[in-house]
């Protein structure tokens, strides 16, 4: 996010987007993003979430793959994400 906009060249909505949150491994990271991007989303399909641990286990990384209806709910999803104290990083 370049300020408070999300930068999205050629995005076009409604489109397919992942959003990608990093934090420890082990804190209910996933629980708390999933949460996050249900608010925003509640459309989630089967198969939306994944998780991969970092190589030494130390972190984990979420990505939720949502149907994204505008830029305005990508920025509220982005910003919620940032809010919390066990995201490190949102791509």
């Amino acid at each position: 996010m370049a300020g408070d906009r999300l930068e999205l060249p050629g995005v076009e909505f409604p489109c397919d987007f992942a959003v990608k949150a990093i934090g420890p491994a082990g804190g209910g990271l996933e629980g708390e993003v999933v949460a996050v991007v249900r608010r925003h989303a509640p459309d989630l399909g089967e198969g939306a979430v994944r998780t991969r641990p970092s190589a030494g286990g130390r972190y984990l990384a979420v990505t939720v793959r949502l149907r994204a209806r505008s830029r305005e709910q990508l920025e509220r999803i982005y910003r919620e994400l940032h809010a919390l104290d066990s995201v490190l990083m949102v791509l």
